[in-house]
């Protein structure tokens, strides 16, 4: 039998550690472990107000809604993913307390108080515009993994402006613009307390990072958290990734 609530071409995901349910497409946008270790890395807040940019299809802060009862906003410029992720809000019951804002990220301050949000997460697109490699993909996945509409700049610039101080950003991006990542977070008064690599495997260069920044906090003090190594030798999750994707 058809499920009402899905489009063509789409299916149902679920997070078992959290009974999350998430409306995925694979030709559209699907979400992959980065989402799930970004949703797990920051340090939640109690309660107050969580903003997800570059949402997608939402699933960073659906998963991210078992981790704190604070109001979660999700902003993505893209009609489609925007779609998909309030009908995983309502698939999840979750209208109570995550929303989804169709709109640049750009216009956040349109959407929320200036200098009130707690934290902010953020899967941004990885690639400079000036990439060609792999460009012969789907437009959302284009503008999802290619800074076209938005860039680090654009997002530590509104991200400066939409936390509160002692607000936190992080963020999940790749190794190879670290320097670049931390430069940036600090024109915009974000300083980098916490930082983790991600390692496909245990002889394997790290092909991840997360990312956690403090506005307003003091240039010193960055903690490098121990490696988080993804999958086995044979492939499968190692236990702390399968205890995230599964529960313990």
């Amino acid at each position: 039998m058809t499920n009402p609530i899905l489009k063509d071409g789409e299916r149902i995901d679920q997070l078992f550690s959290t009974n999350v349910r998430i409306i995925q497409n694979k030709a559209v946008f699907s979400y992959s472990v980065d989402s799930v270790l970004l949703s797990r890395f920051p340090k939640f807040p109690k309660e107050g107000l969580v903003v997800d940019l570059c949402a997608g299809n939402g699933a960073v802060g659906l998963f991210a809604s078992s981790a704190t009862k604070a109001k979660i906003i999700g902003i993505e410029l893209q009609e489609r993913l925007a779609d998909m992720a309030q009908r995983s809000i309502a698939l999840n019951s979750l209208e109570n307390q995550v929303s989804v804002i169709q709109d640049d990220l750009a216009n956040l301050l349109d959407h929320i108080p200036r200098g009130k949000v707690d934290l902010i997460l953020c899967n941004p697109p990885y690639f400079k515009a000036t990439e060609t490699s792999k460009k012969n993909l789907s437009e959302h996945y284009l503008l999802a993994r290619h800074e076209i509409t938005t860039d680090l700049e654009a997002i530590c610039k509104v991200s400066q402006q939409a936390l509160k101080s002692n607000g936190r950003l992080a963020m999940v991006h790749r190794p190879d613009r670290l320097i670049e990542i931390i430069e940036t977070m600090r024109k915009y008064r974000l300083a980098p307390k916490r930082l983790q690599f991600i390692h496909p495997k245990a002889d394997k260069e790290a092909n991840m990072i997360l990312i956690e920044a403090i506005k307003d906090g003091s240039p010193q003090g960055l903690k490098i958290l121990p490696p988080l190594i993804v999958h086995n030798s044979d492939g499968s999750y190692t236990s702390q990734v399968f205890d995230i994707y599964h529960g313990k």
